[in-house]
């Protein structure tokens, strides 16, 4: 599940249409996702979120595969945790407690090879009914990253998470022993492009060439 529903205010500009190796983030997000070996990306949208689909929509290579769904999230505003229900609600309800939630923001750019490791660690320790571990946090130096990857036996406790408990912090806090810090020490799993600093922090860490205009964003 891809979150890119929010406003952008700290950035001054649409986080979902920065630059990241020559495409809008939000493009290079779901495409890793897809490439680390998700089934498929849900897209949860909000502020400005017709021109974003239209954005996607344009990649018809995936997104009319049915490799890449886009779901609105009308009540965007009041908060993330809107936004990871509207799209828990959109997963196939067919494959029941197995499987694997995967979750990650917009504007936490990652590559899919540690997208992969992230998935490969969490299931190193689940076997295939979903028994093991329920969920999975990168680290990085003991600071925690994204994405996480949680198991699909806690759906039901997903959909009624809501701002006043923390969200997903709270479902966390309920399941400790069956949750695990994977060491992975690598910073990219900390890389939160929320002001512009950020993200020119964020490209150097990735190699990319400085941004030409001073005036950013």
């Amino acid at each position: 599940m891809l979150l890119a529903a929010g406003v952008s205010r700290r950035m001054g500009t649409l986080k979902a249409l920065l630059d990241w190796h020559g495409r809008p983030l939000i493009m290079h997000q779901a495409t890793a996702l897809r490439e680390a070996g998700a089934d498929e990306v849900v897209i949860v949208l909000g502020h400005r979120g017709d021109e974003l689909q239209a954005r996607i929509g344009s990649n018809r290579d995936i997104y009319e595969a049915g490799q890449i769904r886009c779901v609105p999230n009308p009540d965007y505003a009041a908060g993330k945790t809107t936004s990871i229900i509207a799209g828990l609600r959109a997963i196939d309800a067919g494959a029941g407690e197995r499987g694997t939630i995967l979750l990650l923001n917009v504007d936490q750019p990652r590559s899919a090879s540690i997208i992969k490791r992230v998935l490969e660690s969490h299931h190193l320790n689940n076997d295939r009914a979903g028994n093991g571990r329920l969920i999975t946090i990168p680290t990085c130096e003991g600071k925690g990253g994204h994405p996480i990857a949680v198991s699909r036996v806690l759906l039901p406790e997903l959909l009624a998470i809501d701002e006043a408990t923390q969200g997903m912090r709270a479902v966390a806090l309920r399941h400790q022993e069956s949750t695990q810090r994977v060491e992975l020490g690598l910073e990219e799993l900390l890389w939160d492009v929320n002001t512009p600093e950020q993200y020119r922090a964020a490209r150097a860490g990735a190699g990319l060439p400085p941004l030409r205009t001073t005036g950013f964003p």
